[in-house]
């Protein structure tokens, strides 16, 4: 038979019905931070410890009030299955719960779904995995400002349903099959995190043997501004490039991440004077300090927001990228992440910018050096887009993998197609 389900013209070898046909759901408790007298200062779950694909990360626990009745109707045993209620970046993530969770409660950022004595969390878990990767979560909450995937949604989902059996033959398959994938994912981010050690250790060492001396950038700068605030108001679907402190690398001097426009009215010229030219330094001067980029052509004309500083050097006298890798390494990240007294910094102040201090080498020693960690970082970035595209593969055959085997179009009895199946 056709189904309704978002995966198109799909035909299941079972009937479908809806979430609550396979368990009960429960919406969790309001954050409460005061004992009213008999309470119990338990921890709970919230929604950042349901991470994606079907990951809990339960390392960092919070704790707060609950009475004994809520803590023993709110409790999280095995084979319970969390979702997120909430939240533009997690509604929806749904994760199975390996253990009992003795003396646990859960927020009402989180739903708990109980199955049923004769079916399987796991399967249930798998299914909101591949539905939330379809986009169907996200269509389904019918979202107009913050998204909810509340309990009433959660429980009408549709999703096929085969028998108790089925499900457990379905879940173990996939129990198996995933665990390889994620240990192949596992071993390609270990991988590049050994090349963003090396490119920081390419970088450290071309400033190894350089004379102790050091001059402030003051010196050396011709103009420096940030961003106004309001810049908001003018997003627009087409219009001037906006950079954000997300087009600032966080290892890397070349810029990037997703564009953003602003169509300015005729009324505004302030932001003139933050329009980029080729070769200015940039700054992340709030959230992600230790950011630095210089401004390449593709990036000419635009305007930066409140949050970067732009930098624009004497070009006779500094090369840019020579200051970007410094302050990349080790000497210059220290002196961007840490204040004066030692603390350590949450916003850059454009003096603190003109204080940093630099070696100052001939130009042509400058340009040598950055010539030689462009080639060198380029290497090695290749590396790591490369690995993060077999990433990225990998991810998507786990969520193929997911799919055919919770719409019936893997026979999980054999390890072979079903009938009418596909291949992934």
């Amino acid at each position: 038979m056709s189904t309704p389900l978002p995966w198109g013209d799909v035909r299941l070898p079972w009937t479908v019905g809806q979430v609550k046909r396979l368990g009960s759901v429960t919406l969790g408790k309001m954050l409460q931070t005061k004992d009213t007298g008999q309470d119990i200062f338990a921890p709970y779950m919230r929604a950042a410890n349901v991470q994606p694909d079907g990951v809990l990360a339960l390392d960092d626990v919070k704790k707060m009030w609950f009475s004994p009745r809520e803590l023993d109707d709110l409790t999280l045993r095995q084979g319970d299955v969390v979702v997120v209620e909430g939240g533009q970046g997690g509604f929806g993530r749904a994760a199975y719960v390996g253990e009992d969770l003795e003396g646990w409660g859960f927020q009402n950022s989180i739903n708990r779904i109980r199955s049923h004595t004769e079916n399987d969390g796991r399967f249930l878990a798998y299914y909101l995995i591949a539905l939330r990767a379809t986009g169907f979560i996200r269509r389904y909450c019918n979202i107009v400002s913050m998204p909810h995937l509340t309990a009433e949604k959660l429980a009408a989902i549709p999703l096929p349903l085969p028998s108790g059996p089925e499900q457990h033959a379905i879940a173990d398959r996939l129990d198996r099959e995933t665990v390889d994938v994620d240990s192949l994912i596992a071993a390609l981010e270990r991988f590049i995190g050994l090349l963003q050690e090396r490119r920081e250790a390419v970088i450290g060492h071309a400033f190894q043997e350089l004379p102790s001396s050091r001059i402030r950038l003051r010196r050396f700068i011709q103009f420096l501004t940030s961003g106004s605030r309001g810049w908001g108001d003018y997003y627009a679907d087409e219009g001037d490039v906006f950079v954000r402190i997300g087009n600032l690398p966080r290892q890397s001097l070349q810029m990037g991440g997703e564009i953003q426009r602003v169509e300015l009215p005729p009324h505004v010229r302030e932001g003139q004077r933050t329009r980029l030219r080729e070769n200015d330094l940039l700054f992340s001067i709030t959230a992600y300090i230790g950011s630095v980029a210089v401004v390449e052509p593709g990036w000419v004309d635009a305007y930066v927001s409140q949050h970067v500083a732009m930098c624009r050097l004497d070009l006779s006298r500094l090369d840019p990228r020579f200051v970007g890798y410094f302050m990349l390494g080790t000497e210059g990240q220290d002196q961007l992440l840490q204040g004066a007294v030692g603390g350590t910094k949450v916003q850059l102040a454009l003096d603190d910018i003109r204080g940093l201090r630099i070696p100052v080498l001939a130009l042509q020693e400058q340009r040598r050096i950055a010539a030689h960690l462009d080639r060198e970082t380029a290497q090695i970035d290749t590396l790591i887009t490369k690995t993060r595209r077999h990433i990225e593969l990998a991810k998507e055959r786990r969520t193929a993998l997911i799919t055919a085997a919770v719409t019936g179009q893997i026979d999980n009895h054999e390890g072979g197609l079903s009938r009418g199946g596909s291949d992934v």
